[in-house]
């Protein structure tokens, strides 16, 4: 994975436009050009250590997806906004998983995750499930969910060999 780069707004733009991958996900509006005014004004926040905003990639660099880390609070922080291209490699979501997770818990010294999953996004609830994340509340839309470092590491054991 790599930080999204200004380069990137019009891939960000046409994966965000994808309904069918976008189903559970904020609806984004305005042109490749308003995303690039975003990818800005994100750099700010990024250099400032708030946020990250990730394109998931390939050895080979071939763009595969998107991932999200925001909302740091305390010894937390939440990802999201995470897609991944329909033709990927089907071990993209572990790695990029996993990926979240160690520069999360690692590099930034973050204790806990926290984030949410709308109800009816059975494929991606049932994925954060079999890593270990619990389910710590709900409303009518969203699953609330919670994964702490020390479940990490068990979890990190099991799929070490996509590191």
């Amino acid at each position: 994975m790599r930080t999204v780069e200004l380069e990137d707004a019009e891939f960000i733009f046409t994966m965000r436009q994808d309904e069918r991958k976008t189903k559970f996900l904020s609806k984004v509006s305005g042109t490749v050009e308003s995303q690039k005014e975003w990818i800005a004004n994100y750099k700010k926040r990024e250099n400032q250590k708030k946020e990250f905003y990730f394109v998931i990639e390939s050895k080979e660099s071939q763009k595969l997806g998107l991932v999200r880390m925001y909302d740091f609070q305390n010894d937390s922080f939440c990802w999201g906004s995470w897609l991944i291209k329909e033709h990927a490699p089907k071990s993209t979501a572990i790695e990029s998983a996993l990926q979240i997770y160690e520069f999360g818990f690692y590099a930034l010294g973050f204790e806990k995750s926290h984030f949410d999953v709308r109800k009816g996004n059975d494929k991606v609830i049932g994925f954060h499930q079999r890593f270990g994340a619990k389910i710590v509340n709900k409303n009518d839309v969203e699953y609330f969910f919670n994964f702490e470092k020390k479940d990490y590491e068990v979890t990190k054991e099991k799929y070490k060999r996509y590191l």
